[in-house]
């Protein structure tokens, strides 16, 4: 027993006070590690959504978007998430059957419904955006036009969202809009990188949005833009042409052609073969070209095709003019623009027709895509037809036409030259998102929408770092202390005298 004891006796470990610092150490060591864990572990991420309708003067389409709650420099992170385009034409299509337009949205809204969650329903902003379709029919029928977008506005209120309102985009907000889009999703704003260009094609109105070095806004301040976003500042140049979007160019060169009322028209911008019959009311019920409608002609025409892309392109440059410029370089109708920089990407209506050319790589010469869109337009329609058989022929006999146009807009009316045509990029999407206007839109919107306040950690910065360093010196105590039997002990050695 006795042994027993001074064995105890001489084990530091099994003294009541080394326990004791045990204990506490193991207890301070837990503490530390769960307070390290639950303040560094993963927050739930809350997000906001937005809905935009983009109401185009051929269809409409619906965005819905979703960014982080809380905010990225001052500009919220937007990524689309769900597209639906409304079955039928756009809005401006009824004017005459307003109430249609309405109901022309309510499947798409209840795809809404179902995408975004509930408990975000009645926060989430709806808007809708028209552009060059329903600014011609304000142009032309502004009693008409307001009661289209009492329909849609009817129609829109009655969904679970937080409305916002419709408006028509001015072309400079459209053009805007499409350049932060394509810039946004390339990363560029956020870095600061050298911005790309945008190009955009409708079917009632292009535009063209870029920064140039040599453009402070001065000499054509109506074609100026300037935007702050991610700390840096942009002077955008950007323009809208109304009536230049492919379908109303098409009216343009059918007008220029129908002039002196013929009963036949051959038209070398369609296949050799073609063959319909047009109505002439129809052809020039546009504020685009009615006022060009010859007073003698007969109710329809038969319009033939002969398949020359030369000709075809001669035509084209008919409805452009290129003569009258006041500023010190123009594009085309005496618009100012400076000269063209850095890389373009070109999307809706561009993509679309080239894609189905087969022209999207621009890395082939632009003359040898001149070749190939020759012996497109010069095949046969019947050939056409049956090598294309799942395309709405209205659309299969314009791309002749549309694929002549966008090269004609691009190096008569841009000025892009040889050289400078690599520089551009046809484009459908960008990460998973669609190219246009809507992004831009509502990046720039989610500047106005609060910020909602992110889950904080369970102690504030201050509070976890002062609880760390108190946990840490405890541990360095009961460190110090555990080595008490390693310590001199000076009482017990032998005084020499």
């Amino acid at each position: 027993m006795s042994a027993q004891r001074e064995m105890k006796e001489k084990n530091p470990w099994h003294t009541p006070v080394t326990i004791i610092i045990t204990v506490i150490g193991v207890i301070a060591i837990v503490a530390l590690v769960t307070v390290a864990v639950l303040q560094n572990r993963p927050l739930p991420q809350k997000f906001k959504y937005g809905i935009v309708l983009d109401a185009g003067s051929s269809h409409t389409a619906m965005y819905i978007y979703e960014w982080p709650a809380e905010k990225d420099n001052n500009t919220g992170r937007v990524e689309q998430t769900h597209s639906c385009k409304v079955k039928g034409p756009g809005i401006s299509s009824y004017a005459f059957a307003p109430w249609k337009a309405g109901e022309s949205l309510k499947a798409c809204m209840q795809e809404a419904k179902q995408r975004v969650p509930g408990k975000r329903h009645h926060e989430t902003p709806l808007y809708l955006g028209a552009t060059a379709g329903m600014r011609l029919l304000n142009m032309e029928n502004s009693s008409a036009s307001d009661k289209v977008f009492q329909a849609v506005e009817g129609a829109l209120q009655k969904s679970p969202f937080s409305y916002q309102g419709a408006r028509i985009l001015s072309g400079q907000e459209e053009g805007a809009f499409g350049w932060v889009t394509v810039n946004y999703l390339d990363d560029r704003l956020t870095q600061g990188l050298e911005t790309t260009g945008a190009l955009d094609l409708g079917g009632a109105s292009t535009q063209i949005s870029f920064v140039s070095d040599n453009y402070d806004g001065s000499e054509s301040p109506s074609n100026s833009v300037t935007f702050r976003l991610y700390g840096n500042d942009y002077n955008l140049y950007t323009h809208s042409f109304l009536c230049y979007g492919k379908d109303q160019a098409l009216r343009m060169t059918l007008a220029h052609q129908t002039q002196a009322g013929p009963g036949t028209v051959l038209d070398p911008c369609f296949h050799p073969g073609y063959t319909a019959t047009n109505n002439y009311s129809v052809l020039y019920d546009s504020p685009c070209v009615s006022d060009r409608k010859p007073q003698k002609s007969p109710a329809t025409f038969t319009h033939t095709g002969k398949g020359n892309f030369a000709q075809c392109q001669e035509m084209v440059k008919s409805i452009f003019n290129f003569t009258d410029c006041k500023y010190s370089r123009c594009s085309f109708n005496g618009v100012f623009q400076p000269l063209l920089q850095g890389p373009f990407g070109a999307f809706s209506a561009y993509y679309f027709v080239m894609n189905f050319l087969n022209l999207t790589d621009t890395s082939i010469p632009l003359e040898t895509v001149k070749e190939k869109l020759t012996r497109y337009c010069a095949t046969p329609w019947s050939q056409i037809m049956q090598q294309h058989t799942n395309v709405n022929l209205k659309y299969l006999a314009e791309y002749c036409f549309s694929g002549t146009y966008i090269l004609t807009l691009l190096t008569e009316g841009y000025n892009v030259t040889s050289e400078s045509y690599s520089n551009i990029k046809f484009i459908k999407k960008i990460k998973d998102s669609d190219a246009g206007w809507t992004l831009g839109y509502m990046l720039n919107l989610t500047n106005m929408i609060p910020a909602e306040a992110p889950d904080s950690p369970p102690l504030p910065h201050a509070g976890y770092v002062s609880v760390v360093t108190v946990m840490a010196i405890i541990l360095f105590i009961l460190f110090i202390l555990s080595l008490r039997p390693l310590w001199p002990r000076c009482s017990k050695q032998p005084q020499i005298i």
